[in-house]
C-alpha cells in the first residue's frame, strides 16, 4: 500500500472513532439518554443546545480554519475539549452539564468540519464515495457496541467507551502531516476563478430537505418502540449500515435520481407502516428497516456530493462542514416539527398524515434542487477544463457552437469572462460597466444561445470539450 492509501486509511479510522463519540452520546446518542434517565434528567434541554451548537461549530470552522494545520489542530484540539466537556457527566446533573453539551457541541462541529481537509487530500475524487461510506459504517458499528453496552450494562462504561473513541481519534488525527505545500501545489492545479456561494447555498438546502425526515423520525417512530429496548439498541442502526454497504458499490453519479426515489419511496412506505401495523417486534423490524434503510441512501448519496465539490474549494474545511451543517439544521428542524406533533397528542393515523405530508413536500423540492446541484458542479468542472486550455482552443469553443444571432464585441467580452468564472461584479469591474449593463449583456448572450442561466451556457459551450 502506497503512502497516500495508508493515511486515507488512518484519516478514515480517526473520523469513524470521533463520529461514534457523537452518534453514541452528543448528537441524541444512546449514552447520554441512559445517563439522563440513570439521573432523571430532563432531555431536551440537553439535546437542544448540543444540536445548535453542533450546528455553529460545523458552519463557521471553515471561516477561520483556512490551512491543513489549522484544519489537523482543530480536529484534534476539537476532540480533546470535547473529551473534558464531558467529564462532567460522571456527576450529578449540574450547570456544568449544560455547559459541556454546548462546549462539546461547538467543539465537536469543528473538529467533524477539519476532517474536509484530510479527505480532499488523501481520498481520490473517484473513491471519496468509499472513504464517506467506511467512515459512516465503521462510526455506526463502533456506536452499536456502545449502545448496546449503555443500555443493558452500565451507561457509565458506555460513556468511558465515547470518550476512549475520543483518545483513539485524536491520536490517530496527530499521525497525519498537514502538508501544506503539497495542499497550495494541489488547490494551485484545481483552483477555479469565481465562487461556490451558489452551489453552497443549493446544497445546504438540499441536503436540509432530505433530512427532515431524519429529525421526525426521532420524535415520531422511535418513542413508539421505546419499550423494544432490548431489540432497539443493536437493530436500529443495521438497516442504514446495510444500505450504506450496498450503495457504496454502484456509481452514484449515474444513479442519484434513481436512489432519491428509491430513498423517498421507502420513507413514505415507513411511515404508512407505521401507521397501520402495532407495535410489536415485528413490526418495528418493518418500519425501522425501511426508514433507516432510507437514510443510509440519502446520506450516503448527499455526502458524495460533498466529496465532490472539495475539488472546487479553495477550503474544503468551510464546504465540508456547511454541507454537514445542513444535516444537522434539518434533524433540527424535523425535531422540532417532531415534537410539536408528539406533544399536541394527535392520533396516530393524524399524525402520519403530517409525517406523509412533510415526505411529499421534500418530493416536490429535491428533484429541482438536485437537477440544480448537479448543473452547478458540472459547470465548475467544465470551467476548470476551460481554464487548462490556450487562447486559440479557448477561442475556437466559442465561435464553434451555433447561435441564433452571432455575438457583439462587448458580449464576446462578457462571454469569455463567464467562461474565466467571474461574477457579475468582476465582470462590471473588468469593463468599466456597471452591473446592470452585464445583466443586459447576460440576458442577450442567453437569448443567443437558447438557455436560460449561467450554469446552462456554460454546460452548452463547453460540454464536449470537458468530457472529451
Amino acid at each position: 500500500m502506497n503512502r497516500m492509501g495508508h493515511y486515507r486509511n488512518i484519516s478514515v479510522a480517526a473520523f469513524s472513532f470521533l463520529f461514534a463519540y457523537l452518534l453514541s452520546f452528543l448528537f441524541e446518542g444512546q449514552v447520554l439518554y441512559s445517563l439522563l434517565a440513570h439521573f432523571g434528567a430532563q432531555a431536551d434541554a440537553y439535546i437542544l443546545s448540543a444540536i445548535v451548537a453542533h450546528f455553529v461549530g460545523l458552519f463557521s470552522c471553515g471561516f477561520f480554519a483556512k490551512s491543513p494545520q489549522m484544519a489537523k489542530g482543530i480536529m484534534v484540539g476539537g476532540m480533546l475539549i470535547c473529551l473534558i466537556a464531558t467529564l462532567p457527566f460522571f456527576f450529578p446533573p449540574s450547570a456544568l452539564w449544560l455547559a459541556g453539551m454546548v462546549i462539546a457541541g461547538y467543539a465537536g462541529g469543528c473538529s467533524v468540519a477539519g476532517w474536509g481537509y484530510f479527505l480532499k487530500t488523501y481520498t481520490p475524487k473517484n473513491q471519496r464515495i468509499k472513504s464517506c461510506a467506511q467512515v459512516l459504517i465503521f462510526s455506526n458499528l463502533i456506536m452499536i457496541a456502545i449502545n448496546v453496552e449503555a443500555i443493558h450494562g452500565s451507561p457509565f462504561v458506555g460513556l468511558i467507551l465515547s470518550l476512549l473513541c475520543l483518545v483513539i481519534g485524536a491520536a490517530l488525527t496527530w499521525k497525519l502531516p498537514a502538508d501544506a505545500e503539497k495542499a497550495q501545489r494541489e488547490d494551485s492545479r484545481q483552483r477555479l476563478s469565481g465562487d461556490l456561494k451558489k452551489p453552497i447555498l443549493v446544497l445546504f438546502l438540499f441536503v436540509a430537505v432530505i433530512t427532515v425526515n431524519s429529525g421526525l423520525m426521532y420524535q415520531v417512530i422511535n418513542p413508539a418502540f421505546q419499550h423494544l429496548t432490548g431489540l432497539v439498541s443493536w437493530y436500529w442502526a443495521v438497516p442504514y449500515i446495510v444500505a450504506l454497504v450496498f450503495m457504496r458499490n454502484f456509481p452514484l453519479k449515474t444513479k442519484r435520481p434513481l436512489f432519491l426515489y428509491i430513498g423517498m419511496g421507502m420513507i413514505m412506505a415507513a411511515f404508512i407502516s407505521f401507521m397501520l401495523l402495532g407495535r410489536n417486534r415485528a413490526d418495528y423490524f418493518v418500519v425501522d428497516t425501511l426508514m433507516l434503510g432510507a437514510c443510509g441512501i440519502f446520506d450516503l448519496f448527499w455526502w458524495s456530493i460533498i466529496g465532490e465539490m472539495l475539488d472546487y474549494a479553495q477550503n474544503p474545511v468551510k464546504v465540508f462542514g456547511i454541507g454537514l451543517s445542513a444535516n444537522v439544521f434539518g434533524v433540527l428542524c424535523g425535531d422540532v416539527l417532531g415534537v410539536v406533533v408528539t406533544s399536541i397528542q394527535l392520533p396516530r393515523a393524524e399524525v402520519t398524515v403530517i409525517a406523509l405530508t412533510v415526505v411529499c413536500v421534500t418530493l416536490v423540492i429535491l428533484p429541482p434542487l438536485n437537477r440544480q446541484l448537479v448543473m452547478l458542479l458540472k459547470s465548475h468542472a467544465y470551467l476548470t477544463a476551460y481554464e487548462r486550455m490556450n487562447e486559440k482552443q479557448q477561442k475556437t469553443i466559442i465561435h464553434q457552437i451555433k447561435m441564433i444571432d452571432p455575438l457583439t464585441n462587448r458580449e464576446q467580452d462578457v462571454l469569455q469572462l463567464i467562461l474565466s468564472g467571474k461574477s457579475n461584479k468582476d465582470i462590471a469591474a473588468a469593463l468599466f460597466i456597471s452591473e446592470s449593463t452585464v445583466k443586459t449583456h447576460l440576458r442577450n448572450i442567453y437569448s443567443k444561445y437558447d438557455v436560460n442561466s449561467r450554469a446552462e451556457l456554460i454546460s452548452t459551450i463547453l460540454k464536449n470539450q470537458a468530457e472529451a
